[in-house]
């Protein structure tokens, strides 16, 4: 998952910015928006910087938020009071392909051997209390 979504960051033009949400829908999981922060937490040598909060605006605090708005300033990216343009610097992405979830034939089997040693419950019948 985490690799899928490093591959989306580098294309991200100079001068464009992408949210979290965006890279994870390019990168085919919609709705992991958090799971791109923890990809970009460990990452090396990636355009981090253009990658914003929803709406445009810098999550970072501290010094780290200091140095993104200073990084994006630096590629012209243009800031609205504390959030980017989104109007004219939001990089738009299409979805590579849906992520597929795998199977795993060794657990379909583990849990078709447990439901069929669990003893039944009742005949089926409620009882009134």
């Amino acid at each position: 998952m985490f690799a899928r979504m490093l591959r989306v960051v580098p294309r991200i033009p100079r001068g464009k910015v992408a949210t979290y949400g965006d890279i994870a829908y390019a990168a085919g999981y919609p709705g992991a928006a958090r799971q791109v922060a923890w990809a970009l937490h460990g990452s090396k040598g990636l355009p981090w910087q253009r990658v914003v909060g929803a709406g445009g605006k810098i999550l970072l605090g501290g010094h780290a938020g200091v140095t993104q708005r200073l990084k994006l300033e630096a590629e012209g990216v243009r800031f609205v009071g504390l959030r980017v343009d989104m109007k004219q610097h939001h990089c738009a992405f299409q979805m590579l392909a849906p992520a597929r979830k795998r199977s795993n034939a060794r657990v379909k089997m583990q849990n078709a051997k447990s439901k069929a040693s669990r003893p039944k419950r009742g005949n089926g019948v409620r009882s009134k209390r």
